[in-house]
């Protein structure tokens, strides 16, 4: 025993799945945004508190005012619009052949622009067939098959589809004496080494070592190889062509394994142990190879177009040698200019890796640890990264990606590591995937544009108000109406229907846009709130504070004129917000959201004629008012729609 529990490959492995997963680009977006919310209440909230203390010697007032602001400038609809656009994702990809098991994936497979992916089985039919087996210089030999037949049947190990292959030519069975031979030993799979060996006593009473894996792996254990009966030594001339041999296999999409075998003096197992160690895996005779096809799916092809159409790179990773993956890849339009090996993974760094990922396309000869390591190496260069896989070997991958993808019919750690479920092995279903998952971020952009831009231009109108005004702007309990009722007319955004252009490529959280969206669309709400308080102070009489009943008038009267026109503005934009094209004309909202946008303005309108407008402090507004209130929203809409199209002809939105 040299190690135990997490100290061996397997433990650590588990180990590592069992630890928390690393914050996707979800996750990070949503704590970005978070934090800007915050920054803006940490500075806006201990502002308006000093400003309202000072020039109103009222800080009992002053200190309820400035609560009521931090409450209004809290995204507290952020949790509700989030799930609800991911549960209303989750449904349709349900009825996608998607099974959700992390809501929040969702996002992360809209946002997603490299997708990485096993060959077998996603861009093949995964239905392997034992296409020939041959001596060394590719002549049919049954005598290869059997040894290759013996070897599958006696492992006890996980059969792949390649013993499941081997052992469905049944006539082996009885070209290889099964019922002759008795197990001895076996030495199992193992992602390094990449052979596997079992040990069987033939009727000869002699100990027969058959080894069965890559070419590459089994010829560093040969000491000769077996053609026409005879022995040759392993010279290096000899293994150039050897080489040659198999690589052309390889190179017309052949799926290669090479079979050697040993012969020795029978040893027994003592004291429960193990007779036969990986270090017996020397000085083996090369018999010859049994080589495998797995051919492209139909719909391979038209579903790496369709996703790169869509923005995402596929990228392969695979276990199979260089020659045959290359193969599979010009099958389905993937270009090779770019492969990196196993071998040279192993010798690269983080840093070097994270380089060379960049371009390359296809990964092949590559060990579990290699899988997890190109993942990561793509995520640190700033992509948000898929992985779709379904054995052991891709579990530690599809932890580490952004999203990981498995099938219904993987092994049980590979659906368990997975973020979704296919219940078809498809790159169609998935690109079905990627279009509902941008739909749903498109949503909750829309809701975070919508608050954040809002938050920042209330501000500049609140501080503004706070500091001229003689009186609150709005009182406490009006700041948390006003807040109520624009949270309700939010509430129907994950109904909204998204614009096919929002959709065309990946779209992940990018706090730089978001910044510029903010900085400048939202003191375009400043603007007309400025120019409403200008009308309501010199136009409307607010500045009357000469006899304490003016005084409670003008303030009531300006209270009430903000309340509507700031509400009215904040429930138009969500139509200008929600699209890139001109709101109404190129594009309109889905019929809940015009409904809830129509109630909220209405109770908005009617809110100061009833008791309840009353009791929170409105007063009837003269009738002067509503067309200088429709200028303002007309112009409103037409300023924040030439802004918002200024900034998509930059590239900011």
């Amino acid at each position: 025993v040299v190690a135990t529990g997490g100290r061996t490959y397997l433990g650590g492995m588990a180990e590592a799945l069992a630890a928390p997963p690393p914050p996707t680009a979800f996750d990070r977006g949503v704590a970005a945004f978070t934090g800007l919310m915050l920054r803006f209440i940490v500075v806006m909230v201990p502002l308006v508190f000093v400003v309202n203390g000072l020039t109103k010697g009222e800080w009992g007032e002053a200190f309820f005012f400035a609560v009521a602001v931090a409450v209004g400038l809290t995204p507290e609809m952020l949790p509700m619009i989030v799930t609800v656009c991911l549960s209303k994702g989750a449904l349709a990809m349900g009825r996608r052949k998607v099974i959700v098991k992390r809501i929040n994936a969702i996002q992360n497979l809209g946002a997603m622009d490299v997708l990485c992916t096993d060959k077998t089985g996603t861009l093949t039919m995964d239905h392997v067939i034992l296409e020939k087996y041959c001596d060394v210089v590719l002549k049919p030999d049954a005598g290869v098959l059997a040894l290759a037949y013996l070897n599958s049947h006696f492992q006890t190990g996980l059969r792949s589809v390649l013993d499941r292959a081997v052992l469905a030519h049944a006539e082996a069975h009885a070209a290889a004496a099964v019922p002759d031979h008795v197990k001895v030993d076996e030495i199992p799979f193992d992602f390094q080494r990449r052979v596997m060996s079992v040990v069987v006593r033939t009727p000869a009473g002699q100990d027969r070592l058959i080894c069965k894996g890559a070419p590459e792996a089994v010829f560093p254990r040969c000491k000769a190889f077996e053609l026409d009966g005879e022995l040759y030594p392993m010279d290096h001339l000899l293994i150039t062509e050897l080489k040659q041999e198999y690589e052309e296999l390889s190179a017309d999409g052949f799926r290669v394994l090479a079979v050697a075998t040993k012969e020795a003096a029978p040893r027994a197992a003592g004291g429960g142990g193990t007779a036969y160690t990986t270090a017996d895996e020397c000085d083996l005779i090369l018999n010859g190879y049994v080589a495998f096809l797995d051919p492209p799916k139909d719909t391979a092809r038209a579903a790496i177009k369709a996703l790169d159409g869509l923005g995402v790179r596929v990228k392969v990773l695979t276990g199979d040698n260089d020659l045959v993956a290359r193969k599979v890849c010009r099958d389905v339009g993937i270009p090779t200019d770019s492969v990196l090996l196993g071998g040279q993974i192993e010798g690269m760094t983080d840093a070097e890796l994270a380089a060379a990922a960049a371009g390359a396309t296809l990964f092949a000869r590559v060990s579990p640890e290699h899988k997890r390591r190109i993942v990561a190496a793509l995520r640190a260069n700033g992509h948000t990264v898929g992985f779709m896989g379904d054995g052991i070997n891709d579990a530690p991958a599809l932890r580490t990606a952004d999203v990981g993808v498995s099938v219904d019919t993987a092994v049980d750690i590979a659906k368990e590591s997975a973020d979704l479920i296919l219940l078809e092995k498809s790159l169609m279903v998935l690109e079905a995937g990627v279009v509902e998952g941008r739909k749903v971020f498109a949503n909750i952009l829309k809701y975070v544009r919508m608050g954040a831009s809002s938050n920042f231009g209330n501000m500049f109108s609140v501080l503004g108000a706070s500091a001229f005004v003689p009186f609150l702007p709005m009182a406490p309990i009006q700041i948390l109406a006003n807040n109520l009722l624009y949270d309700v007319s939010q509430t129907a955004i994950p109904t909204d229907d998204v614009d096919p252009e929002q959709v065309e490529k990946p779209r992940p959280w990018d706090m730089g846009l978001l910044t510029r969206f903010i900085v400048f669309v939202g003191p375009c709400s400043s603007l007309f709130d400025y120019t409403t308080f200008l009308v309501l102070l010199y136009a409307f009489g607010c500045w009357n504070v000469s006899t304490p009943e003016a005084a409670a008038h003008s303030a009531s009267l300006f209270q009430t004129g903000w309340f509507v026109e700031s509400l009215l503005t904040q429930t138009l934009i969500i139509h200008v917000i929600r699209t890139n094209r001109v709101p109404f004309l190129q594009s309109t909202a889905s019929w809940p959201l015009l409904v809830t946008s129509a109630l909220v303005a209405a109770v908005g309108v009617g809110l100061p004629y009833t008791p309840v407008g009353t009791y929170l402090g409105f007063t009837p507004l003269p009738a002067a008012y509503w067309p200088v209130l429709g200028v303002t929203l007309v112009s409103y809409v037409a300023v924040t729609q030439l802004v918002k199209a200024w900034l998509l002809r930059r590239g900011w939105i």
